[in-house]
């Protein structure tokens, strides 16, 4: 039996990263009110209700809330409970709710290994405000689910289209330099070993540039004209894609492959031990192939390399992780901002994963399909959420 649990909506600023306490035992959860619900009677009243028994209060714009957190009770129970905490990120006016199917998948195949929480301080117009914004509400989503299960070891990451960029800034934020680990890969992220990243259909690269925005059908005038009026449609997470929000300072995605003083991007990538980008060689209309597998032109892979695999049919490629730095002539500004984003990621191995739904009748709704947002409009992905899980380093 897989439980989903919905914690409350509380005040952002109750919030401080990196200097919470920490609890004993997931004795509880907060809701607005002020009442608090222990978890032994939420079991009670899962073995009286059954399977599915959710509590759900909607966040506000002001708020913060802890989302849906997926779990197997024996497991939970059990003397040694699941040391591996999956946090699911939803993209552009989404919610914890695009990722169901795939936690759900998560719980059945892997019930003594991980929790799932699927994130929901980003959702709706939320997501409009900006990766830096957003960013920051998950990197103290992240703590407060941290703290409530202390037995948890290790953290991974799963995020959907803009929800990557989202979660490659709160690990930023939530990175912590560990000189006493004697392996390469010293940090942590929340306190945690860090061990998957895995992104789907992200555009890394953002939206900017030659078919790097697919429905604008690579022509040039729209391309040219779709910065200029991004941020009417999108908000801040519009100029952020665009990269137009260099107001003095370089554009945040910039920023993003590399370290600061405060946060450590690359960093806190490098502390993964994978990095997955999982990317749709077609038909997906909002998230181009380049950005989404951080790859330049020239590295795509050709056709006659691209094959079918039984258990996965829609998993065409898969380019395992290894570094990459290839000179390439730059020519213009925006080709130069690319360039530099994607040096700045290949510091890190990535392993890429291409999909092609070329032959489903879903493949219009590739974006959406890939993760299985809706399993009756976008079943035929649940090969891809498959592979991902078969591969899930624990």
């Amino acid at each position: 039996m897989i439980t989903t649990v919905r914690s409350t909506v509380v005040p952002a600023d109750t919030f401080a990263i990196k200097t919470l306490p920490r609890l004993r035992r997931p004795s509880s959860v907060c809701f607005s009110q002020g009442f608090r619900f222990d978890l032994d009677r939420k079991m009670d009243l899962i073995g009286k209700f059954g399977e599915g028994c959710f509590f759900m209060v909607r966040p506000t714009k002001d708020s913060l809330s802890q989302g849906e957190v997926l779990f197997d009770p024996a497991s939970v129970e059990a003397k040694v409970p699941p040391q591996h905490l999956v946090i699911m990120v939803n993209g552009i006016i989404g919610s914890s709710a695009d990722w169901k199917y795939a936690s759900e998948q998560f719980v059945k195949m892997l019930p003594d290994k991980v929790i799932v929480h699927r994130s929901e301080c980003n959702y709706s117009k939320l997501t409009l405000d900006g990766v830096d914004l957003m960013g920051e509400r998950l990197a103290k989503e992240v703590l407060f689910v941290v703290e409530h299960w202390p037995d948890v070891k290790k953290i991974s990451f799963v995020a959907h289209s803009l929800g990557g960029l989202v979660a490659r800034y709160a690990i930023g934020r939530l990175y912590e330099h560990q000189p006493c680990y004697s392996n390469d890969n010293e940090g942590r992220i929340a306190g945690l070993e860090p061990i998957n990243f895995i992104t789907f259909a992200t555009p890394h690269l953002g939206s900017r540039g030659h078919k790097q925005l697919p429905f604008l059908c690579g022509l040039p005038f729209l391309e040219r004209r779709a910065p200029q009026t991004a941020h009417l449609i999108a908000g801040r997470s519009g100029k952020h894609l665009f990269l137009t929000d260099n107001d003095g300072t370089p554009p945040l995605l910039l920023r993003m492959v590399s370290d600061s003083h405060d946060l450590k991007f690359i960093s806190a990538l490098r502390a993964f031990k994978r990095r997955v980008a999982y990317a749709n060689v077609n038909y997906d209309y909002v998230v181009g192939w380049r950005t989404s597998s951080i790859r330049r032109q020239h590295e795509l892979p050709q056709p006659n390399l691209l094959m079918k695999d039984k258990k996965y049919p829609h998993v065409m490629y898969v380019e395992q992780g290894n570094l990459k730095h290839i000179n390439t002539k730059i020519e213009t500004h925006a080709i130069d901002l690319e360039e530099e984003m994607i040096r700045g990621l290949n510091e890190v191995p990535w392993e890429r994963v291409d999909i092609s739904f070329h032959e489903s009748s879903q493949r219009y709704v590739a974006h959406t399909t890939i993760q299985v947002k809706s399993y009756w409009l976008n079943s035929d992905g649940a090969d891809v959420v498959l592979h991902m899980i078969d591969n899930f380093m624990l």
